[in-house]
């Protein structure tokens, strides 16, 4: 690397001699390259311009760059974009990912639950032009980009700006000067098949990086006599290193980018090449080391940067222009909205899901609660808005969106010690028999066979009410406990029918009443100590409630979600036998068992608190009761595992599923997870439960307490989580190993 000492006093000289024919003080422009999450380093050298006073004139950036160098350049100071850097969330910003949220209730069990979702387009399923959409992602630079909503001439910034994209079509790189500064840089960052492409002008446009990932040759041309150009991508990656598709595509991508450089680089007056070889573009769980390795060399290039202002002052004088700043605006007022890009659902429906009102002042932050609030139907793929000034001083916002197909085909891959290995997948599609509804059907095939429809019908506009008709099988093999050891093997087949009203407040709360049939089989396969063998039926109408306020459906770190139940069970019709050590009991009410009507409560709730950026606290509660209730195992809350697998499952750190059943039970469990890495959690967790406190049933041994402990690796990757668990137990004086992958049926 050149000297980064010595040029500036030369390049003086040189524009010296120059300026006695000038008379002008030279322009100095910066460009910055791409490089992904190594694009954050940019920000030590802007710290290093800040602290040595000097102003530039023109700024460029490729894809990290030209956000870095954009935020820039609207009158963010260097401090300022640092700040935002550090407070960012990017696992959800670079991801498909919205908050949970936002999400109607009906919809949040649902969201993230599959590995893959393919469209239905055309007649036939598709795979995306991107992985990635990214609507977090647009929301958060309309938040950043809104001092500026009204120039749509990057010349006319605080510093006049480029950025550079590249023409998917044609191969040629494009430097967008003008229009919507948003989607310019959307584009600017459109990594192929990663991100999606963005449309302007009809061109479809990506990462800029493919074609021009150092844009210094356009800097120059918008008039800069010195340039300092910032270089943080670190080429092609080594053979040993390429273990991945998405790294072969990366490499592909990106193959002209040593040869570009090597034509941008001599352009340069000063050369900064950050050091950062040790990560990737996708290290941005590495963001505040990347970002203090910029800061450094910040600061080796900062005497020179001195030095080359004093020397200009000296010969020009002190530049007297005033410091670039930001724009003041805090709030517009709204008069008016166009849509474009709307064909399955309807203006008024858009409208009214967002809840606009016409003549009031809206922040950027509203704005983005309002969109997110539509996106959370699920009917759009992605939702971005542009700010039109009006003669009035009101704006009209324009919003352009992208439906979601109305049906789509989606697999996840589940495993886990009790239930094996599964295959899940669901079909899914809207507006199938009416209007505002979602009809779906999902299918478990593996070592355990299950199925599942469900029809969910919105009445009126406001997705307020909703009625919900469903019905499930499931087959599982049930393995049986008596005293801590496995014991026996029964297979159980579940039916269940349901109906049911709710009526959701808001996005946080629900509440409703239903019916449920339910029908039940047990056929043992294996002798144990006590049995039950045939069928039952019965029905349970019911009231519930339910509060969910989680950010994410996977690992959260913030929020509650709480599940309340309260019924009544009867018109039972009992064709069973029971068996003891082998032989049958003829007379069930010598064993306390009976058919008479009871009363079930459940309550269910879990809670996660962030410590710091790293640590959750989180807590879980579980209680069930069936009230005047005397029939073991038939409608018995089953108590063990990690994972929520079947009706009626306790969970419970340190047994495995099943290990007890129980006519009442109280469970109550303190966990701590730390994230090690990005996606990679260390957890703790500690739970006491009480049991058979309510129609005691003494047919099964039960201890009445129980306590037990987990620790847990856990990795979040793109099959859903995979995690590895050791657990042990007070009373089983055992130490049990626990697998689970993938989100459960």
């Amino acid at each position: 690397m050149r000297s980064l000492i010595t040029i500036p006093f030369f390049l003086t000289l040189f524009h010296l001699s120059l300026a006695q024919h000038a008379q002008q003080r030279p322009r100095i422009g910066l460009a910055l390259s791409g490089g992904g999450a190594k694009g954050l380093a940019h920000i030590g050298v802007l710290k290093a311009f800040d602290s040595a006073g000097i102003k530039i004139d023109y700024i460029t950036g490729t894809s990290m760059g030209a956000v870095i160098g954009s935020l820039y350049a609207i009158g963010y100071s260097a401090n300022d974009i640092e700040k935002m850097s550090k407070k960012i969330d990017w696992d959800v910003m670079l991801s498909n990912q919205s908050s949970l949220r936002g999400f109607v209730m009906e919809e949040k069990e649902e969201y993230g639950r599959y590995a893959v979702e393919l469209p239905w387009v055309k007649r036939k399923f598709r795979l995306p032009a991107g992985v990635l959409e990214g609507e977090e992602l647009w929301l958060k630079f309309a938040e950043l980009f809104f001092p500026v909503y009204n120039v749509k001439d990057f010349s006319r910034f605080a510093i006049p700006f480029k950025c550079i994209s590249a023409d998917v079509v044609t191969g040629e790189a494009v430097a967008s000067d003008s229009g919507d500064i948003v989607t310019a840089i959307r584009s600017s960052i459109a990594i192929p098949t990663l991100f999606t492409p963005v449309e302007i002008n009809g061109r479809m446009l990506i990462d800029g990086g493919v074609v021009r990932n150092f844009p210094v040759k356009d800097v120059r041309e918008m008039g800069a006599d010195i340039v300092v150009g910032s270089h943080t991508a670190t080429g092609l990656l080594p053979k040993e290193k390429v273990s991945s598709a998405l790294q072969v595509l990366m490499q592909i991508a990106f193959f002209n980018e040593i040869a570009g450089n090597r034509n941008e680089e001599p352009l340069c007056d000063i050369y900064v090449r950050i050091p950062l070889d040790n990560y990737s573009m996708a290290s941005f769980n590495r963001a505040e080391e990347i970002l203090e390795a910029g800061i450094e060399e910040g600061r080796k290039l900062y005497p020179g940067l001195k030095q080359l202002k004093d020397s200009l002052d000296r010969i020009y004088g002190e530049d007297t222009r005033p410091a670039k700043t930001l724009p003041k605006v805090d709030s517009i007022k709204i008069s008016s909205i166009e849509i474009t890009g709307l064909e399955k659902t309807t203006f008024e429906f858009f409208d009214h899901m967002m809840g606009f009102e016409k003549g009031k002042y809206y922040t950027s932050e509203q704005l983005s609660k309002m969109i997110r609030r539509v996106f959370g139907t699920r009917y759009y793929s992605r939702i971005k808005y542009e700010l039109i000034p009006r003669s009035d001083g009101s704006v009209t916002v324009v919003f352009d969106v992208v439906e979601n197909p109305i049906s789509f085909a989606k697999l996840g891959v589940h495993y886990n010690k009790y239930t094996g290995i599964s295959l899940i997948g669901n079909l899914t599609t809207r507006n199938l028999f009416l209007p505002h509804s979602r009809s779906l059907v999902t299918l478990n095939i593996g070592q355990n066979f299950r199925v599942r429809t469900e029809h969910l019908q919105y009445l009126g506009r406001g997705k307020k009410i909703a009625l919900i008709a469903g019905m499930q099988y499931d087959r599982l093999d049930m393995t049986t406990y008596d005293r801590f050891r496995k014991d026996g093997l029964y297979g159980a087949q579940v039916f269940k029918a349901d109906g049911k009203f709710e009526y959701s407040a808001n996005r946080k709360f629900t509440v409703g009443a239903g019916t449920r049939f339910e029908w039940i089989r047990y056929s043992p396969s294996i002798q144990s100590v006590f049995e039950i063998a045939g069928k039952n039926n019965f029905v349970t109408s019911y009231g519930f409630f339910a509060v969910n306020t989680l950010n994410k459906s996977v690992y959260p770190n913030r929020g509650i979600k709480i599940e309340g139940e309260l019924g009544a069970v009867y018109d039972q019709h009992p064709r069973l036998k029971f068996y003891s050590a082998g032989e049958p009991i003829t007379n069930p009410d010598s064993i306390g068992i009976s058919y008479d009507n009871y009363q079930r409560a459940i309550l269910n709730s879990e809670a996660y608190l962030p410590l710091s950026s790293r640590w959750t606290l989180t807590g879980l509660f579980q209680g069930g009761i069936n009230f005047s209730y005397r029939q073991s195992i038939l409608n018995d809350f089953s108590v063990g595992g990690l994972s929520r697998l079947f009706r009626n499952q306790v969970l419970f750190a340190g047994l495995d599923e099943n290990t007890i059943n129980t006519s009442s039970v109280a469970a109550l469990q303190f966990g701590l997870r730390y994230e090690l890495y990005n996606n990679l959690y260390a957890i703790a967790r500690a739970n006491g439960l009480v049991n058979n406190f309510v129609s005691v049933n003494n047919i099964l041994q039960k201890p009445n307490f129980l306590s037990g402990y987990a620790l847990t690796l856990g990795y979040n990757f793109a099959l859903g989580p995979f995690e590895i668990s050791t657990m042990f137990c007070d009373q089983s004086k055992k130490l049990r190993s626990y697998i689970n992958l993938g989100i459960s049926f």
